[in-house]
């Protein structure tokens, strides 16, 4: 071993390499003031390493990012370690850079000889910045993508150059494959490459000058090894610690029987990426927060391009220029106090911003009385703008886990990409199709948009047993639940439920049971097949004592055809009922002349085209209604 050794050295001289790597003088001691920068190289080297590994993985375009992004966090073995120790450490990288910037100029390390070395560093400052963006929209999902087009958005505003510079960052005019593509050679080429060297200059101009030390020296002076490269393995070790913390501190939070590791540790993955529904709850990662927040600052009333081109640019720019010049400020006692004040209050600042951005999205949920805020219309478009975003971080949540349940069903992911499964999932585009055509008007519990004041049914859970229990109690009936908003509330129906209709508890069940039982609803299927003869007894009901034949047609003989006044009971709530409702509720079949002011979403069969409603979103909205959409079965 020591020939080779030898013979080695003889090629290389590495001994003397390592020697001068090893040995460096350290006046006055080693110190843990100095962990910083040796911090920083470990955090780029895990970070290296890590996204190696994740690339192996990857495949950056607009129908598979998300889809190999998935398979990592959810079907690769440790995937979601690896995945959440990248994500993590990112975020300590920023840390760690604001900590050793403060060291930095705490202890006046920035000053000649080493203007050039300082500058270096606010250089790869702005890298790794670079870097945390770029990476904030490879998952391709809607977090990350319509928080990227925000930050793009604002290099349009770049006097002269801005709109070619965003063009050119873009990829094109719109956002899409060529927007991915772009930022990961930049995340995983162009930015790594600048960092390496500029960090070898780094080095290269610190080990030249050496470690920068306070006069006079209370310690011996030592050498890089052993001591500093003890504390710096300490640092680095508590660095990795507390990012596999982060990594796995949700599985400490609640329980998680039933859900693989991928399900809730390491990072976040939302829902893939849908240009067509925009995402309300973008926002910046935490370390970006204050600049978010620091822009509503200039929001300007007739002027917000300018605000954004102050707020977004020019302060930003002028921080960063005050910065660079630091060592020539720094060159008199009082210039490098000023230093130190303004550092420190930069960081504050942007604390007190970070603070703040967190609070006003989260304003709704701690306010105990939203109604106090109603006195000062400022603050109650704040608590307006939070209870919207909680809502949409909710919706959010919610389209996530319905994609993972989706990746993961028999049929997998088809060539198309995530998304096209999406777009056909009821439970997913329900809920937006009827916020968008049927919530001016109707409430539902799980819809994103609850109209003001609501003129026509609540609709959650239509046709179930609950909802014609509702509508058969004269309490409810005429109530904003039902009838209360129609100019049905003193109609014929009301009037029957409430004077006519059996008070026998047994018969109302039988009948909602019956009716309910029509609609065939996926999720009353069992109870359905279980009380076969209530459901016997309730048609009986209907058809006879009852009385609701009087209005209504229910399985009518041929005789009775044509003589209902009211709605059609038979097959009340299945899919064609339903359907044929939304479709034209003045049909015969349904309210007919009676209709009060409901609009036919698809009265064209022959022209889907001229229809409110397209033939595969009618399809969408009924079977959402109905809740009917794949689950998967429970085990």
């Amino acid at each position: 071993m020591n020939a080779l050794l030898q013979w080695l050295d003889d090629r290389t001289g590495i001994r003397d390499l390592v020697h001068a790597a090893l040995f460096e003088h350290i006046p006055g001691g080693s110190r843990y003031r100095y962990v910083w920068g040796s911090t920083l190289v470990f955090a780029f080297a895990v970070q290296a390493i890590t996204g190696i590994f994740l690339w192996m993985c990857y495949s950056p375009s607009g129908q598979t990012a998300w889809e190999s992004v998935f398979y990592i966090q959810h079907e690769l073995q440790g995937g979601w370690l690896l995945r959440g120790i990248h994500h993590f450490m990112a975020q300590a990288m920023v840390v760690l850079l604001a900590l050793h910037l403060l060291q930095v100029v705490v202890d006046g390390a920035y000053r000649a000889p080493r203007e050039v070395n300082f500058w270096l560093g606010l250089v790869l400052m702005q890298i790794v910045l670079g870097l945390s963006l770029t990476g904030y929209l490879l998952p391709w999902d809607q977090k990350g993508y319509w928080a990227t087009r925000v930050a793009t958005n604002l290099m349009g505003i770049v006097p002269v150059v801005g709109p070619s510079l965003q063009k050119l960052v873009v990829g094109g005019a719109s956002y899409g494959h060529y927007t991915l593509t772009r930022f990961f050679a930049l995340h995983a080429g162009v930015l790594p490459a600048l960092l390496v060297f500029f960090l070898i200059l780094h080095v290269a101009l610190f080990r030249r000058h050496g470690i920068h030390t306070r006069l006079p020296h209370r310690r011996p002076d030592t050498t890089f090894w052993p001591d500093q490269v003890l504390k710096d393995a300490v640092a680095c070790l508590a660095v990795l610690a507390v990012v596999l913390l982060l990594v796995v501190w949700p599985g400490f939070r609640g329980d998680h029987a039933g859900q693989s590791p991928g399900d809730y540790l390491g990072a976040e993955l939302g829902a893939p990426a849908d240009p067509a529904n925009e995402y309300s709850a973008a926002r910046p990662e935490w370390y970006f927060l204050f600049l978010f927040q620091f822009l509503k600052l200039f929001e300007w009333q007739g002027n917000s391009e300018l605000g954004e081109l102050v707020g977004a640019i020019i302060i930003p720019g002028a921080v960063m220029l005050l910065l660079a010049l630091m060592p020539f400020i720094g060159r008199w006692k009082l210039g490098h106090r000023f230093n130190i004040a303004l550092l420190v209050a930069l960081l504050v600042g942007v604390g007190v911003l970070t603070m703040q951005a967190l609070r006003a999205d989260r304003m709704a949920q701690y306010a105990s009385e939203p109604s106090d805020e109603a006195g000062d219309s400022e603050l109650a478009k704040r608590y307006e703008a939070s209870e919207n975003y909680l809502r949409a971080v909710e919706r959010a949540e919610a389209d996530a886990q319905r994609a993972v349940t989706l990746a993961r069903a028999p049929q997998g992911i088809p060539p198309g990409g995530m998304l096209s499964i999406l777009h056909q999932d009821p439970k997913t585009e329900g809920p937006r199709l009827f916020a968008r055509y049927c919530a001016s008007c109707h409430t539902h519990a799980d819809s994103a948009i609850v109209p003001p004041e609501p003129t026509a049914p609540d609709l959650t859970g239509f046709a179930s047993r609950a909802w014609l229990s509702g509508l058969l109690d004269a309490e409810q009936i005429a109530g904003p639940r039902y009838f209360g908003n129609t100019s049905h509330q003193e109609g014929e129906m009301v009037g029957f439920v409430s004077d006519d209709l059996t008070k026998d508890q047994a018969e109302i069940e039988a009948i909602v049971a019956a009716l309910s039982a029509e609609a065939k609803l996926p999720g009353q299927r069992k109870a359905d097949a279980d009380e076969a003869k209530t459901i016997e007894r309730g048609h009986e009901l209907v058809k006879g004592d009852a009385g609701c034949t009087n209005c209504h047609s229910f399985h009518p003989s041929p005789d009775d055809a044509g003589s209902a006044s009211a709605p059609d009971l038979t097959g009340y709530g299945s899919y064609d009922w339903l359907a044929g409702m939304i479709a034209n509720p003045e049909h015969k079949r349904y309210y007919g002349e009676n209709n009060d002011r409901m609009p036919a979403f698809a009265i064209n069969p022959d022209q889907p085209k001229n229809n409110i409603l397209s033939p595969e979103n009618l399809d969408l909205v009924v079977r959402w209604l109905r809740g009917d959409w794949y689950e998967p079965a429970l085990p």
